[in-house]
């Protein structure tokens, strides 16, 4: 099973220090978090795309070639390119050029987005939510199909014979699909043939077994080769040397960042009980020690059968000294003890 992490670029203050990082400096620091991924062995870095002050990276294909640029192994993905926004056929042309770039190494993940901005700043419109997307995977897809299209749809210009380049490194560009949990959404990537990534940011990861299920059954049912079915897992972690220091130090950047978000969407005000529930064994935040997160990442594989699971360490500007520690110890401690309870091989490059 793959192991890695994921990042949006926070650039809030710190909530205990009340220190401000740059966007510029922000950045600077996801791509070092990038290097050290790949030197302590893991697999998979995700940089998501946001358009809101909070948040350093509104331009997730800039820095993730830039990050491929500078590895030679790890997978690079986006986490997520919001794709009901965007014009498939720039962000075909973005990727594949990443793909070329880094040999095979990248990945788009297609999502709507969890936040809303960026429908308003592109002249999208709410009311076209699903259509827009439904319409865009679809454009997506056939562009990977072929390099000359003929297509005509709500949302872009139609293409006539359009010569779409470049082409992928391979026969085709890593495309999976981005959900929070919607059963539609894991019927479409089922049928679509694509890999899926569930966020699990509450309650208890188990519970989306049904849905891994139903995934996994349209695309059987699709008749889709099994080899290509991929499941990921993403959510909320930090790995720290005692599993009490861990839940203490992280709380207040958890606390930040769920604050905000509950005030925006009017949801209950997070405190430190509901933060423990969720740290516990059985829910979804993997924070604690390294033995411990490698039990609970075992613990769920008997569960999900998954082959990805990527952990957000840096809500609410975690301090770079303390990201890369626990980026380290994924790496070194909690990778190798997964790979060992699961019979994988420790990767001779680790």
């Amino acid at each position: 099973m793959e192991l890695g992490l994921y990042t949006f670029g926070d650039v809030h203050p710190d909530p205990v220090s009340g220190a401000k990082v740059s966007p510029g400096q922000r950045i600077r620091e996801v791509l070092e978090r990038v290097r050290l991924a790949e030197e302590v062995g893991l697999d998979y870095v995700g940089i998501g795309e946001h358009h809101r002050p909070d948040y350093a990276i509104s331009s997730p294909s800039t820095v993730i070639a830039a990050a491929l640029a500078q590895t030679s192994r790890i997978t690079v993905g986006s986490a997520v390119t919001v794709l009901s926004t965007e014009d498939p056929v720039r962000v075909y042309q973005q990727f594949t050029t990443m793909d070329l770039l880094s040999e095979g190494r990248v990945e788009l993940l297609a999502g709507r987005g969890s936040f809303i901005e960026s429908y308003p700043l592109f002249g999208a419109s709410l009311d076209d939510y699903d259509a827009l997307y439904d319409e865009k995977i679809q454009l997506l897809l056939k562009l990977d199909e072929d390099e000359r299209i003929t297509w005509q749809g709500r949302f872009r210009p139609a293409l006539a014979d359009a010569l779409v380049l470049p082409r992928p490194f391979g026969e085709h560009l890593r495309i999976a699909v981005a959900t929070g949990g919607n059963p539609q959404s894991s019927v479409r990537a089922g049928v679509l043939g694509l890999p899926i990534s569930y966020a699990i940011i509450g309650g208890q990861p188990a519970s989306f077994a049904p849905l891994v299920d139903l995934y996994r059954r349209a695309h059987e049912q699709s008749g889709h080769d099994e080899s290509a079915r991929f499941v990921s897992v993403a959510g909320m972690g930090f790995v720290a040397d005692d599993p009490k220091a861990a839940r203490d130090y992280f709380y207040p950047y958890w606390l930040e960042s769920m604050r905000r978000i509950s005030s925006e969407r009017g949801f209950p005000m997070p405190n430190r009980i509901s933060y423990e529930s969720q740290a516990a064994r059985g829910g979804a935040y993997f924070i604690g020690e390294p033995e411990q997160i490698a039990e609970r990442i075992v613990a769920l594989h008997g569960v999900l059968h998954h082959d990805r699971q990527a952990f957000q360490m840096d809500l609410s500007g975690v301090p770079q000294k303390e990201s890369l520690r626990s980026i380290e110890l994924l790496g070194t401690q909690v990778a190798p003890l997964v790979r060992e309870a699961l019979g994988q091989s420790i990767r001779p490059d680790s």
